[in-house]
């Protein structure tokens, strides 16, 4: 009730009061306490003070300073931070060192757009100089953005990829794998990127829709009558019909491959006097691809033995020479067996090109044809291609290609046909990769058991969260090719191998590594640019191969695949601090399967025999509401179609809205799946703060004046002095720090965040404040009855608080300020740890008891409606309940609490058999004109207040 309806007794009623703002003021609050938390070093006085506790150390993946953050960024590093904070509220020391991925190609290309021509006069170091600038000044705007979110951490010492203890553990890294036997240079297939004409790694690989020429390709076998494969076909020529959705690998073609197990058959050609093979399970799709259905009711079934007569025969290239396939000589265009033919599409007969495939090249290997792939590093055709195609690209030649078996006769399809299919493309410039055979450093996976002992790390060594992520990264390790280590770029750390320049004989030895680590270490790798090969190398040493000394060496010119770089980032950290030498968290996006998570544990094994992690937790990616992928890019791509979006930048919605809302996004959402983000949906989430700051600025206010003894005196006061509801809310109090530090141990974070959200609308507003009001405003200051109600709200209060800190940081902190202290608290939340819980047993007698009763409270409630609507209140009604013994026994336990858990004046519990009844009716007795009840019968003096309300008002004018 307001002061205004106590009347002549208004200055009596003890009304809620607190200086803490109703509105939270977000866009103008957070700043000021970013700002005051830099000043008062609170992440240095958090380390300090848990510096002799147990450690939880969370090591932060690095993003790429390249440039704003996105919403990404956010989900991954609040996420991070509400972990880290956490572990520190568990009274454990959770340092974070935030770190940057700074090498790259991104980074490199920028700097020579904005260079222009520039870029031409520029030495490598002075172009290195300005990547370098670049990176950092992108690491600045990033770290004041991740600040502005309220994570914590030791951002004056972050680190960071270039930085020439980085670049020292690197090598150190990359020397550990050249001791181990894993470090070799060959020639096979990779992923290449013609437009920025490097090599890449799986990890840089995404997969889009792309439209690619679908042909049908015969290959007719040499001097190889028919009668080889069935008796009926004697006299006929055979011929091998391929398909493919690549033409330009055509001119690399050395091999045709069949399977040595599936079932085939001949079918006659177009072409007269002529029969195909194929693979049985398909000879019906490929008649109708060619358009000649009917040939397949002619199909006759080839012998498995006789089948496998084809092996080793020759067949003529519909355009390529024997002696003109790069060195292929006398192995070229034959025939051979493989077991990853399939029968999902084309012919059973997969068109072989060493020097563009994995699998063409292992056959390739197995019967000594050479990797030939006649393209440039700018995928343009060389002089070893026809005359025709040199100098074109791979996609002017795919059409040139078609016309050319066309006009041959070679061409079994019609020529402009198309197919849509999932293509590998750069992840960088978004455009379709090549797979081409270049000469490259490459880590063996499966040498000295590599591969094995990885798998059995990722089984035995490491926590997958959520469990799925664990089979995701063993399918990934254990069908993963040779790691492709070089890259043909700049800015990077460079392979620390040298050439001798008499021989050519490489050197990329253990020991010569280390010595180039140590003077990473000192000047960085920047070194390499700039001191010539003899200076870089131990002194004494000589060419293994002719034994010339190094001043006729010459440096590699490649720098080592990023991956490897992050890849290493737990050694390099360990160097900075030495505490991160055990690692108990990686966290970050499910696309780290094959990225971070895949190159560290990689590493890990590689140098230290083990997984570099315990625990590997997972996000999902961020979508909008429609289900699209929320990144600037995506959003770009959308605008460019003339789709539309809803996209607003992060530092806009931080401005409208602040931080703690985004936080609370994430703190709100499943994270373990895809997250949807919505600006309706951050905005709705509004309304929860709102309620959330007024019944914290109402529970704040109601303990204007309280002190705290100690937690255990204050609970004693409960149990002794409160009612069934103050100690059924204690328990619910100690229950909820119970549930949320499990949720938070478990990483269920939207888990906490409902229980919050319950306990606060439900339990604290809808329940407690309604029933304690009444001895919060009415009663004497020193009532043991009022004290008992603070006192649960003030164990409410901190408990709300500390659980809430490390998803709403801000908020919890400003709670923290106005919420009155014990003796040792901290002056910030975020230094203080949670209260110790108990959680309620479902089956608990005092639990089932008072359930009972609220159950009762919701029909007195219903049953009060049609009394309100005769516009009384529910302070004027009398409630009359009865029923047998077993039905009202709760009720007849409690009977004294009754009316004040109901907000009736009365409540009158009646044993009689039949079945239970609930009256409500007017009181009829005498309203107490302080507090509103009605009683039979009010005090003497004054005489128009009850007897509790005169007690009051005397203390108060005593």
């Amino acid at each position: 009730m307001s002061a205004k309806e106590q009347g002549k007794y208004k200055d009596t009623v003890r009304l809620p009061t607190t200086a803490f703002p109703q509105r939270g003021d977000l866009v103008k609050r957070e700043p000021e306490l970013v700002a005051r938390w830099k000043a008062e070093d609170l992440y240095g006085r958090i380390q300090a003070a848990r510096a002799d506790e147990p450690s939880f150390i969370l090591h932060d993946g690095p993003p790429y300073s390249n440039g704003h953050i996105h919403y990404g960024h956010i989900l991954n590093k609040v996420l991070k931070d509400i972990v880290v904070k956490h572990k520190t509220m568990m009274g454990l020391c959770a340092p974070y060192i935030p770190g940057w991925d700074t090498h790259g190609l991104p980074i490199e290309l920028a700097v020579e757009r904005e260079l222009g021509g520039k870029r031409a006069t520029m030495s490598q170091a002075e172009v290195r100089a300005a990547c370098k600038a670049y990176a950092m000044k992108y690491v600045e705007i990033q770290r004041h953005e991740f600040e502005r979110l309220g994570v914590f951490g030791d951002w004056d010492h972050p680190y960071l990829t270039l930085s020439p203890v980085y670049e020292k553990a690197i090598v150190k890294a990359l020397a550990a794998f050249a001791r181990g036997g894993w470090l070799y240079r060959g020639k096979k297939p990779v992923y290449w990127c013609a437009r920025d004409r490097t090599a890449l790694a799986e990890a840089e690989i995404e997969y889009y829709e792309k439209q690619s020429p679908s042909i049908y390709v015969r290959f007719v076998l040499d001097d190889t009558d028919g009668a080889l494969l069935h008796d009926a076909l004697a006299g006929q020529k055979l011929a091998l019909p391929i398909w493919t959705t690549t033409p330009w690998t055509l001119p690399a073609n050395l091999a045709i491959v069949l399977h040595p197990e599936l079932p085939y058959v001949a079918l006659p050609s177009p072409v007269a006097g002529e029969w195909l093979v194929c693979v049985a399970p398909l000879a019906e799709d490929f008649t109708k691809k060619i358009g000649r259905p009917e040939l397949l009711a002619q199909a006759v079934a080839i012998d498995g033995a006789r089948l496998h007569r084809l092996e080793g025969r020759r067949y003529t290239h519909p355009f390529v020479a024997p002696g003109e396939a790069a060195d292929a000589s006398d192995a070229a265009f034959r025939v051979w067996f493989a077991d990853y033919v399939t029968t999902e599409q084309g012919t059973g007969l997969v068109h072989t090109a060493p020097g563009h495939g994995v699998d063409d090249y292992r056959t390739g290997q197995k019967h000594g044809l050479p990797p030939y792939a006649p393209l440039d590093d700018a995928g343009r055709y060389t002089d070893d291609a026809p005359d025709w195609l040199r100098g074109k690209s791979t996609d002017e030649a795919n059409p040139l290609v078609v016309e050319h078996l066309a006009a041959s006769g070679h061409l079994l399809n019609q020529v402009g046909e198309k197919v849509k299919h999932s293509y590998p493309h750069c992840w960088r410039c978004k455009g379709p990769i090549l797979f081409r055979a270049t000469s490259q450093w490459f880590v063996a996976i499966d040498h000295n058991q590599l591969r094995a002992r990885a798998l059995t790390a990722i089984r035995e060594q490491v926590d997958w969260v959520p469990p799925w992520g664990e089979n995701r990264i063993y399918a990934m390790i254990e069908g993963r090719p040779d790691w492709v280590l070089s890259r043909q770029r700049l800015w990077g750390t460079p392979i620390p191998a040298f050439y001798c320049g008499e021989c050519n004989t490489p050197h990329a030895d253990g020991k010569t590594m280390d010595h180039v680590a140590e003077i990473f270490g000192k000047e960085g790798a920047d070194a390499w640019w700039t001191r010539p090969a003899a200076e870089l190398v131990p002194a004494g040493t000589t060419c293994s191969g002719c034994g010339a000394g190094p001043e006729r060496w010459e440096k590699e010119h490649n720098i080592v695949d990023v991956w490897f770089e992050s890849g290493v980032s737990w050694l390099a950290i360990a160097e900075q601090a030495p505490d991160h030498a055990r690692v108990d968290l990686y966290l970050e996006g499910s696309d780290q399967h094959r990225g971070w998570f895949h190159s560290s544990l990689l590493t890990g094994i590689g140098v230290a025999g083990r997984a570099p992690y315990q625990t590997v937790l997972t996000h999902g990616f961020v979508l909008d509401e429609n289900g699209h992928e929320f990144s600037k890019s995506a959003i770009e791509k959308a605008k460019a179609e003339g789709r539309k979006t809803s996209y607003v930048p992060p530092a806009d919605l931080i401005k409208k809205l602040g931080t703690e809302m985004l936080r609370m996004w994430v703190g709100s959402t499943d994270f373990r799946s895809d997250v949807t983000y919505s600006q309706e949906h951050v905005e709705g989430l509004g309304e929860w703060y709102r309620k959330l700051r007024n019944t914290v600025r109402w529970a704040l206010g109601a303990l204007d004046g309280f002190a705290s003894e100690d937690v255990h005196a204050d609970r004693a006061h409960v149990l002794q002095h409160g009612a069934r509801v103050d100690r059924y809310m204690l328990a619910k109090v100690d229950d909820l720090t119970a549930r949320c530090r499990a949720h938070y141990e478990a990483y269920e974070l939207h888990a906490v965040h409902r229980a919050l959200v319950d306990f606060v609308t439900v339990e604290l507003s809808a329940l407690y404040a309604d029933v304690t009001k009444d001895r919060l405003y009415l009663d004497a200051a020193d009532s043991p009855a009022r004290r008992a109600a603070q006192v649960v709200l003030y164990e409410a209060l901190r408990a709300l608080t500390t659980l809430m800190a490390p998803i709403l940081c801000f908020t919890a902190e400003d709670i923290w300020t106005y919420l009155p202290r014990r003796h040792g608290d901290p002056d910030s939340v975020h230094m203080a740890t949670y209260p110790e819980g108990a959680a309620l047993a479902e089956d608990d007698a005092e639990l089932t008891e008072f359930r009972t009763l609220l159950a009762w409270r919701e029909r007195v409630t219903k049953a009060l409606e049609p009394f309100r609507a005769q516009k009384h209140k529910s302070l004027d009604a009398r409630v009359r309940i009865a029923g047998t013994q077993h039905e009202i026994f709760a009720l007849s336990e409690n009977a004294d609490e009754l009316a004040d858990l109901f907000i009736v004046s009365a409540v009158e519990v009646v044993e009689q058999p039949g079945e239970a009844k609930l009256e409500v009716e007017e009181h009829g007795g005498h309203r107490c004109e302080r507090c509103w009840k009605w009683f039979e019968a009010l005090a003497a003096e004054p005489n128009d207040v009850c007897d509790r309300c005169a007690a009051a008002v005397a203390a108060i004018k005593a």
